[in-house]
């Protein structure tokens, strides 16, 4: 197996340059502790910042040296939640969508190494100014809950210059080698996946849940607040969310005060089935047709990766 070596490779001591994205409804500790087995390193999601979902996730990976991923807004309202995953001294703390200040000092401070994922440029300039280890460059591709200017091409190599000598890690539409050998051309180094890996074995999605992924492509995904509007759920209206179109989708995406008007009513068939039900999915959607285990997409990657670097273009002098 070909083995790439990073500056987050170095700065991590971890064997491949690919994260797994801390989503709440498939990367539990199961498959956070797959991946960092794997060589990469597993984010366990934690929900809202929802301690007890922490501690069992964690208890879950077992001795795997994984990291634990928060919703920054969410863990405002309860910071007790990255107590106990600093508790169980979790090797990396992912912090996303809002403030990172007040959380950074005391990650450092219990050991663990910082991750903040950014979505402007802006917000890259402050995680480089608080010093984190490294900074994950979030385009609008991305499935689920991101922002909505950027899309991750044009996104990465720009806070690659903001960040200096911090890795940067590119997430958004990457599902194969291809897009790990696209990132490193950016300048970045490595790079953070979700929707490959919630169709893996050690997901927890069920298995309905991952045969409509693979049934899927990009072209079948928007960014949308018409899920969290039904579900109650406070996203900040600067991050929609990317997932599966369907018939719930139609009928209220640019109706969402309606919806809002309506939401006791349009909540009770929400989760009735696949019409109405979300399914998080990015761009990169296209490119997953099967249910690995995460070892076995791990392998594949990185082997394409270098193929892929190794057989590139050449430079040919003119005249």
């Amino acid at each position: 197996m070909a083995r790439i070596e990073t500056a987050l490779t170095r700065a991590l001591g971890i064997t491949h340059p690919i994260f797994l994205a801390p989503m709440g409804s498939a990367a539990g500790g199961k498959l956070a502790a797959a991946v960092t087995n794997a060589g990469g390193l597993g984010l366990v999601g934690s929900g809202y910042a929802d301690a007890a979902t922490v501690s069992r996730e964690l208890l879950a990976a077992g001795n795997a040296r994984v990291g634990v991923g928060f919703i920054t807004w969410a863990l405002d309202a309860k910071p007790e939640a990255l107590r106990a995953a600093l508790d169980a001294k979790p090797m990396a703390i992912m912090l996303s969508f809002g403030d990172p200040a007040p959380y950074v000092p005391q990650v450092r401070d219990a050991g663990a190494k910082t991750i903040c994922q950014v979505q402007t440029l802006a917000e890259a300039e402050q995680a480089a100014r608080l010093g984190v280890d490294v900074i994950i460059a979030q385009g609008r591709d991305a499935g689920g809950h991101s922002g909505t200017t950027r899309g991750t091409m044009g996104f990465v190599p720009a806070v690659v210059d903001i960040a200096g000598s911090i890795p940067v890690v590119a997430a958004g539409g990457i599902a194969d080698g291809r897009g790990l050998a696209a990132v490193l051309s950016l300048g970045g180094s490595g790079v953070s996946m979700g929707t490959r890996f919630t169709a893996t074995k050690e997901s927890l999605w069920d298995d309905a849940m991952k045969s409509r992924v693979t049934a899927s492509g990009g072209d079948e995904t928007a960014q949308t607040r018409v899920f969290d509007i039904v579900r109650g759920a406070p996203w900040p209206a600067q991050y929609p969310g990317r997932a599966l179109k369907n018939d719930f989708y139609q009928r209220w995406h640019g109706n969402e005060e309606q919806l809002q008007a309506q939401r006791a009513d349009a909540e009770k068939g929400y989760l009735a089935d696949f019409s109405s039900r979300v399914i998080w999915a990015g761009e990169g959607v296209d490119l997953v047709k099967d249910v690995p285990s995460a070892v076995e997409l791990i392998e594949r990657i990185v082997d394409e990766a270098a193929s892929v670097l190794a057989s590139g273009a050449r430079m040919v002098q003119a005249g």
